[in-house]
């Protein structure tokens, strides 16, 4: 089986290594530098997995920055191009998927296109009206950044949007990378990016939960971590996603809950609402904390939102920094990933021991070894230091 990947970030390139496995894949990026890090063996994202399989397997695998070596025989092409949230439109900035199923289709009209980027309710159907053709297909995908094809391998389901043929055929292939028995659900288009939204959003939802709960025992004197524990002990409730922070963020919870409520329009509710409203509620609360200690230099510790990633895309603690900067706040930088000088006009400071000396107070969203020795300066919300 000849299969094409385009878009190289932690779903494309997961999916690829999986599948590189058993069969040929051609890898599509237009980050040349990416290019080249694939083909050497090596990783341009933190993932264990990935790095593991790219250095020690023996993968049909090539990555390439031409479109037509990149597609052209593929039986399935496998889209996972960025889709961010646009606040002007309410929905996802769907560009690069559509400009992706254009050129598969101009040259390799025979392709099954499979879309991995999220994408509003309806986004799939309109692209298939739009090329006049039923061959493309939408299967969500459910990876954690850095653990992605770990996920992939031990999948907690398979869902694909298509019960004809080459839904069963794809949804196959995804199985067969798999090294547990994942359940297989086949539906239709609409339903398949609507499993997706509600998933991110539920988690979302837990997220803000915690987050309010530590709210309130905060304001009220009380152990949050007493009141969390007992509350998790219900099998009911379980231990996931209940470790306080500074709100939800990364690649996929801000903008698929935002896209899951613009897709309710005309339609009741109030949960949804909710949800995206006290991720904005809990970012206040903890700014305001922070302001009452009338720090003179608050120092950031890490964008990145969590340990192991290289993403601060729309990370929860830079709304904390623009609250603070807001108020009048000198606020400086500790994150390695960064290369510029200045984040949001804020210092980069890349000494830890000079950014900790001139933080009057370091905030940090996730707690890590190396604060042990500053703890009497670091404000956080982390409980249980873990994501």
């Amino acid at each position: 089986m000849k299969i094409a990947v385009a878009g190289m970030g932690y779903v494309g390139l997961s999916n690829a290594v999986l599948l590189a496995q058993r069969h040929q894949v051609r890898a599509l990026d237009i980050d040349a530098d990416r290019v080249e890090t694939i083909n050497a063996g090596r990783s341009p994202i933190d993932d264990t997995e990935i790095e593991g399989f790219l250095d020690e397997m023996d993968l049909d695998l090539q990555a390439t920055t031409d479109p037509t070596q990149a597609f052209t025989d593929a039986d399935f092409v496998i889209v996972a191009t960025p889709t961010d949230y646009d606040p002007k439109t309410n929905f996802f900035n769907t560009d690069s998927v559509s400009a992706v199923i254009a050129q598969v289709r101009g040259i390799n009209p025979d392709a099954v296109i499979v879309i991995k980027s999220t994408i509003p309710v309806g986004f799939t159907e309109e692209m298939r009206a739009t090329h006049d053709y039923q061959g493309i297909l939408f299967a969500p995908e459910f990876l954690r950044e850095g653990k992605a094809l770990y996920d992939n391998l031990y999948p907690s389901r398979i869902v694909v949007g298509s019960v004809d043929d080459a839904g069963q055929r794809f949804a196959a292939l995804m199985a067969e990378g798999a090294r547990n028995d994942p359940p297989v659900i086949l539906t239709d288009s609409r339903q398949a990016e609507a499993i997706k939204l509600f998933a991110n959003t539920y988690l979302a939802m837990r997220v803000a939960f915690f987050n309010e709960l530590d709210t309130f025992a905060a304001s009220h004197g009380m152990d949050s971590r007493a009141i969390i524990d007992a509350v998790s002990l219900d099998p009911r409730v379980g231990p996931g996603y209940n470790n306080p922070s500074f709100g939800y963020g990364g690649y996929c919870l801000p903008k698929d809950t935002k896209q899951l409520l613009a897709n309710y329009t005309n339609v009741p509710q109030a949960l949804i609402r909710a949800v995206v409203d006290s991720n904005r509620t809990r970012k206040d609360f903890v700014a305001e904390q922070i302001l009452a200690r009338e720090p003179k230099v608050v120092g950031i510790y890490r964008l990145v939102m969590k340990e192991g990633s290289d993403n601060i895309r729309t990370s929860s603690v830079q709304g904390i920094m623009k609250r603070l900067k807001a108020k009048g706040v000198e606020v400086i930088v500790y994150e390695p990933v960064l290369t510029e000088d200045l984040f949001y006009n804020s210092e980069v400071v890349r000494d830890f021991t000079d950014f900790t000396d001139r933080a009057d107070l370091i905030v940090a969203n996730r707690l890590h070894p190396e604060l042990a020795d500053v703890m009497d300066k670091v404000y956080t919300r982390d409980l249980f230091g873990r994501d």
